[in-house]
């Protein structure tokens, strides 16, 4: 058992810094693409992958964006990755020249059932854990494995008692 309280471990994003580290994903993408530097397609990873994805593209001057919708959580718990929606195949192909963001890669799960889609596609996420190194190309800040992300889509601004009394 530990002593330590679950916020504790948490990592709290602002709407700010998701945008500011969204626009590192795009710089540090920016003429990696294989036409010229240049990529034909943003895919967004929904959910969390669609405000990273339309930062990188407004970013980029991507103008064809699309979504794969995967479930790979069920609130807070991680369950069997599934593809629910996956973007125009005339679109995407193999993936060359597409790139794949989501907002994290935690196991990696997802990532890999979409790698296994799109073999050629470039991965890209804002925030990454260890156990998902292997499945993403390029990410701006790894987190460890145990801590939790809250995302600003995931937040409210009230008052919250606080976990230590008074």
């Amino acid at each position: 058992m530990t002593n330590q309280l679950p916020h504790e471990k948490g990592f709290h994003v602002s709407w700010d810094q998701l945008h500011r580290d969204s626009r590192a994903l795009a710089w540090r993408l920016d003429g990696k693409g294989p036409n010229d530097g240049n990529w034909k397609a943003v895919i967004g990873i929904t959910r969390g992958g669609m405000a990273p994805a339309m930062i990188v593209a407004r970013e980029l001057d991507i103008r064809v964006v699309d979504t794969i919708s995967v479930k790979s959580y069920d609130h807070q718990a991680q369950s069997e990755a599934i593809v629910l929606k996956s973007p125009d195949s005339d679109l995407i192909g193999d993936g060359q020249g597409i790139l794949i963001i989501d907002d994290l890669v935690d196991s990696g799960r997802t990532l890999e059932i979409v790698r296994k889609m799109y073999p050629k596609a470039h991965f890209a996420t804002v925030y990454a854990k260890p156990k998902g190194h292997p499945m993403v190309d390029t990410f701006i800040t790894e987190v460890s494995q145990d801590t939790w992300i809250f995302f600003p889509w995931d937040m409210a601004l009230q008052y919250v008692e606080p976990y230590r009394g008074n």
